[in-house]
């Protein structure tokens, strides 16, 4: 690596979202304010904090006004959050987001079960979104989920993820996250798929969010690395999956991702001893509340 920018990685935390979501049991507020309070204070500097959706579809995002206003806004930390329609932009606004994200499929199928909609409707939904966040003067990220297979579909063609993260750059998110929903990733299929991606988009503008389904995830992170990416989405203690994707396990553990980078001479920022005691106090919480006994990674 022959330059300081190359050795930079960007890490966006999405513990506290994509990870508590498919938790059966409510987590407390205090918990998950705390979680976000450990992460910022780690040296995190992107955290996914709030998901402005329907508390009916995604019960444990109830509350997320309450977490943006408890949590304390550490200098330099972006928080953001899911907002997947007009009335989520208002509420992620209101709560004082200072970054908000759009999520589709590069599936049809996984789009209808997901968000109840075709990717073009999708598509036709967002542009409104990222529009009057821009115009607010809120920085806009955009999901593509399923992009290395479907659980309904099986493979999806690199075509079609590219086409979908165009139309996200396109209509002014700023940077694409390309997230391999259901974990069947492996490193000659990362590489495929950015192989068709970087033709035509450049690799700052992508992020690479890798579910360990298989294990494979770590694996996913280093071909991405040699194909020029240096952002990627993780998960503190694991945490994670997809309520709409059948065995969708944990997200890449946050600790794992950053012993990686570092062990491989790559720069975070981040200070591991207390991404590790995040991790440790997340998964005492859910112990607590399932009656289960700690489980060290």
């Amino acid at each position: 690596m022959s330059n300081a920018s190359e050795r930079r990685v960007k890490i966006v935390e999405v513990g506290p979202r994509d990870g508590l979501q498919n938790e059966k049991l409510p987590v407390p507020l205090n918990a998950k304010v705390e979680l976000i309070n450990q992460l910022s204070r780690a040296g995190l500097r992107f955290i996914e904090a709030a998901s402005f959706v329907s508390p009916k579809w995604v019960p444990q995002m109830a509350g997320s006004a309450e977490v943006m206003a408890l949590i304390d806004r550490s200098p330099g930390v972006r928080y953001s959050a899911l907002t997947p329609n007009l009335q989520g932009l208002e509420a992620a606004l209101t709560a004082r987001c200072d970054e908000v994200a759009v999520f589709g499929a590069a599936s049809e199928t996984f789009s209808q079960r997901n968000i109840n909609c075709s990717i073009t409707q999708s598509l036709d939904r967002f542009r409104p979104v990222v529009q009057k966040a821009l115009e607010a003067g809120v920085p806009v990220r955009g999901y593509v989920s399923c992009v290395l297979g479907c659980p309904y579909e099986g493979d999806v063609a690199a075509e079609a993820v590219l086409q979908f993260a165009q139309e996200l750059l396109a209509m002014g998110c700023h940077e694409i996250s390309l997230g391999d929903t259901i974990g069947r990733g492996s490193p000659e299929s990362t590489r495929k798929l950015l192989e068709v991606c970087l033709r035509d988009l450049p690799s700052a503008r992508l992020a690479g969010h890798f579910h360990d389904t298989y294990g494979m995830a770590e694996a996913n992170v280093c071909a991405s690395l040699e194909m020029g990416l240096r952002i990627f989405d993780s998960s503190v203690a694991g945490l994670g999956g997809c309520p709409y994707a059948q065995g969708a396990s944990g997200n890449l553990a946050t600790e794992k991702l950053i012993h990686a980078l570092h062990a491989m001479g790559y720069e975070t920022g981040v200070d591991m001893s207390r991404v590790q005691a995040a991790g440790c106090y997340i998964r005492q919480v859910l112990s607590d509340l399932h009656g289960q006994q700690v489980v060290q990674l």
